[in-house]
């Protein structure tokens, strides 16, 4: 409780914008550039996947619920274009269309990231822990609008507008159970790890742990160096 007793209540907008910014923060850094939202939020009936390519995953655990990522050709070539060439890629080997497995594949591996991400900050932030499944990238060419159904009791849907470092625009649609989380007590979120730290820390370890020689161990080496040993 805070001292004013009244309990600190996260909510869907709270889960959303912290997935907002696991959305921003991933694919900023694979891009090299800003991507960043609108700060209006949509309330819709329902999620859907939409042309150009749409990408979803459902998660489960301590709530449940499904992210619905839509981009539009020209974003989702953008994104694919400066992550790769941010990687060592050559432009002349990019892909030309995204229509190609390549584009899909690098799509759904930062789509995994992000949802990564987020998961990650509700087990800090949270303190609970939820599961996702491998996520799904479907290129569609076509006027087709998909629903997935993500067996919700409960659903509340939103829809944020994401823009590209060159105003491209994608959308995300987030679908969970009607929930709450009611602070009862004060805690500290822990920090995100990280991993350059934790391997100078592994790597140092080994040296700390070695045993410094001992007194008896200098005496029996004189003890034998005096016998000619």
């Amino acid at each position: 409780m805070t001292p004013s007793n009244t309990p600190v209540v996260y909510g869907t907008e709270d889960v959303l914008i912290s997935l907002c910014n696991s959305v921003t923060r991933v694919l900023s850094i694979a891009t090299q550039g800003p991507v960043h939202y609108s700060g209006m939020v949509q309330r819709i009936t329902k999620t859907c996947l939409k042309p150009d390519i749409g990408c979803f995953v459902l998660f489960d655990g301590g709530f449940s619920g499904l992210v619905i990522i839509n981009f539009s050709a020209a974003a989702a070539m953008e994104i694919y274009e400066r992550y790769m060439l941010s990687m060592g890629m050559s432009e002349s080997d990019l892909a030309g269309s995204f229509t190609a497995d390549e584009v899909g594949n690098v799509m759904g591996e930062l789509m995994n990231q992000v949802v990564g991400d987020f998961t990650g900050k509700v087990r800090r932030e949270l303190q609970t822990h939820i599961t996702q499944n491998q996520p799904k990238m479907l290129v569609i060419n076509q006027q087709v609008v998909l629903s997935v159904d993500a067996n919700l009791d409960q659903p509340e849907a939103r829809r944020v507008s994401f823009y590209t470092a060159s105003n491209n625009i994608f959308y995300l649609e987030l679908a969970i159970d009607r929930t709450q989380f009611v602070k009862l007590c004060d805690f500290e979120p822990q920090d995100a790890p990280d991993p350059d730290a934790l391997m100078a820390e592994a790597a140092a370890a080994p040296a700390a742990a070695a045993p410094a020689p001992s007194a008896t161990d200098d005496d029996t080496q004189a003890l034998l160096k005096s016998l000619g040993m």
